[in-house]
């Protein structure tokens, strides 16, 4: 008897031990009344005071998280670091006004846009600290998958016979501004008739790397209405246009492990009408399926799995002509590209509204706000079949969850 009993401890330790060890704890960075927080588990921790920060980003080995941080006016904005373990901020270099900043995807290398200078983070006793520069004349850009060199973008001049080709550059990390280093990647011949625009935006990875996403945009009031989203080759060698949509970035998600682009195609400012999740391979040699069903308009989305997206979704809203824009109440719901089942996930109440969903690891995570409130909270589900449950409460907007890579 005691010998059975035994065994039955050491059975359920060993089950117990399993659950433990599978379970991942979550871990982010967000903004709470303008100051940078983190959260791990169950420890939120206050990370800064008396900044008005924006944009955390993990490092690939999430002991650092970049920031920008300005004024109240939020007139100009300047790159910090926080170190984990020494637990504290600093600044890289002295202070430069500072955006688009994107961690090296092999090391703790920081890359940034300074006024059209893109820059990289030396190293300073294992930190990232100081700079070099890079290139000139940079509008957007993107490491490659290798870490590298860069993806680069330079806004089209408009000459007294139009607009010029917008031109993509292949930049290497060590160019330190020698153009001879720098070469041409791929340029692409616009028109004002069937592909207009003047620059590239949002570049993003296929999960193998042979495919680069990105957003062709015209002029600015155009560009609120319609962009172009395309793809191009690793090689430079083919490019292909694959439709139209808004200037969102999260509107565009590579599936997890195959070459399938989801996207949020429609044209038009409003959000009432006319916003369909939208799924293509790549390269495109099958036509592109459409997702959402009639009447309705989907405003954000995610991958779940390899065959099932999660989006956000509102009834559309087609008698609204004039006056105030109408807030559309999403709610989300899960795709089975498959079998295209189409299944309700949240049910937010008193006219809460569920955005922003995001997958870390077996975990759904979305933000939930309404309609006048300035802040909301963050939510999750542990698997599809799990119960709901509050993680964070009264944070300014979505957090950026670390996610650990390979």
């Amino acid at each position: 008897m005691t010998i059975r009993i035994l065994l039955l401890i050491l059975f359920v330790s060993f089950n117990l031990s399993i659950d433990a060890s599978a379970e991942v704890l979550l871990k982010a960075a967000y903004i709470r009344n303008h100051q940078l927080w983190m959260k791990e588990g169950d420890k939120e921790i206050q990370l800064t005071t008396g900044r008005y920060v924006s944009s955390p980003k993990w490092s690939k080995d999430g002991q650092y998280i970049a920031y920008l941080a300005s004024n109240e006016n939020g007139e100009k904005t300047y790159l910090y670091i926080y170190d984990l373990k020494k637990k504290e901020s600093y600044q890289p270099y002295p202070s430069i006004e500072t955006s688009q900043i994107k961690w090296s995807p092999t090391s703790n290398q920081l890359a940034y846009n300074s006024r059209g200078i893109l820059n990289v983070t030396k190293t300073k006793n294992g930190r990232p600290h100081g700079f070099e520069n890079v290139s000139l004349g940079v509008s957007d850009f993107e490491w490659f998958p290798d870490g590298k060199a860069f993806i680069v973008s330079s806004q089209s001049n408009l000459l007294p016979t139009g607009w010029e080709p917008v031109r993509l550059f292949k930049v290497p990390v060590d160019a330190n501004l020698d153009t001879n280093k720098i070469k041409p990647f791929y340029t692409i011949q616009t028109n004002t008739t069937d592909l207009f625009a003047i620059d590239a935006d949002y570049f993003k990875w296929s999960p193998d790397g042979s495919w680069v996403s990105f957003l062709l945009a015209p002029t600015a009031s155009w560009s609120n209405d319609s962009n172009t989203l395309a793809v191009l080759s690793s090689a430079g060698d083919q490019f292909q246009v694959i439709g139209k949509m808004l200037g969102y970035e999260k509107w565009i998600k590579w599936a997890p492990t195959i070459n399938q682009l989801a996207f949020i195609s429609g044209e038009g400012r409003f959000f009432v009408v006319n916003k369909s999740t939208t799924v293509t391979e790549i390269p495109t040699l099958n036509k592109q399926k459409d997702y959402t069903p009639k009447g309705y308009v989907d405003l954000d989305l995610e991958w779940l799995s390899p065959d099932e997206i999660i989006v956000a979704r509102a009834k559309e809203n087609k008698a609204w002509k004039v006056g105030p824009v109408p807030t559309m109440f999403t709610v989300l719901y899960v795709i089975n590209l498959e079998s295209g089942e189409q299944k309700q996930l949240t049910f937010p109440k008193n006219n809460k509204i569920d955005n922003t969903p995001q997958v870390v690891g077996s975990s759904i995570t979305w933000y939930r706000t309404s309609e006048k409130e300035d802040q909301g909270d963050v939510w999750v589900k542990d698997s599809m079949d799990a119960q709901e449950y509050r993680w964070l409460k009264n944070v300014d907007s979505p957090p950026t969850f670390f996610i650990k890579s390979n």
